[in-house]
């Protein structure tokens, strides 16, 4: 019977120093005569295996993709674009107010990740040997504004508004006027540099109809610059845009606005 005690004891003994996660130093067994010796070490405990990373593959959209790193740094680049977006858009509201402009298209100042990672794809594309830091420079719109006024107010009103943020900014670091073409987009496009952090956004200047027919033309435009559109197709998609914009009315003075 003490045998028996014995033997169970130091099962027990034994079982316990398990739970315990006891070392060499602390865990002893009893023998069947009497004698206490101290076990070999326990092994330690395996860890439970790491939940493997979730793989980045990078993004693919209408035949054009971004590597990992290409990706990343696209949205490290919209992070900035969110960042300064808090900053400038009160004052461009202001300036909206003191020039009699609707901030027309406000809930889509910010261009989405699919659209800018497109955009940036594409540039990739037709640029060979270029980075991703070379494209990303050349990005303007990722943070952009549309001042519109009636017909007979455009004028007078892009003065006023582009005086305004030129005094706040700095001068325009681009002003495209294409009111004076036969063909293609009417409108005034601008690039201006925000003077922290140097993100650079997009300011447009349009009449109701030269906006809505940008609107309109905007995936006809998107079709033509995707890489995989046949030289025909491309024809016949301008065609369709120059065909929209020739029936916007072209304010008086418009051509000649300059910036300030």
């Amino acid at each position: 019977m003490t045998m028996m005690r014995r033997a169970a004891a130091a099962a027990l003994g034994t079982a316990l120093a398990a739970t315990l996660n006891l070392t060499a130093a602390h865990a002893v067994t009893t023998t069947a005569g009497g004698t206490a010796v101290k076990n070999a070490p326990l092994a330690a405990p395996v860890p439970a295996p790491a939940p493997a990373p979730e793989l980045d593959e990078g993004w693919r959209g209408d035949g054009l993709s971004l590597s990992p790193a290409e990706n990343n740094a696209v949205e490290e680049f919209l992070g900035k674009a969110r960042r300064t977006e808090a900053v400038i858009s009160p004052r461009l509201r202001n300036i909206a107010r003191l020039s009699n402009a609707e901030l027309a298209g406000f809930d889509q100042r910010l261009k989405s990740p699919d659209s800018l990672k497109r955009k940036v794809a594409t540039s990739l594309v037709d640029h060979p040997g270029q980075n991703i830091d070379q494209a990303l420079a050349g990005i303007g719109d990722s943070l952009r504004y549309t001042f519109q006024w009636p017909t007979d107010r455009y004028t007078d009103g892009v003065t006023l508004a582009a005086t305004f943020v030129s005094a706040w900014q700095g001068p325009a670091v681009r002003w495209k006027n294409t009111w004076g073409g036969k063909t293609g987009y009417k409108g005034i496009n601008t690039n201006w540099d925000e003077s922290s952090s140097q993100h650079r956004f997009e300011i447009q200047f349009h009449t109701p109809e030269s906006r809505d027919a940008a609107v309109s033309t905007h995936r006809l435009y998107e079709e033509q610059r995707l890489p995989g559109t046949s030289p025909e197709r491309a024809r016949e998609l301008r065609r369709q845009m120059d065909e929209i914009f020739g029936a916007v009315p072209v304010p008086a003075g418009a051509a000649q606005l300059a910036a300030p």
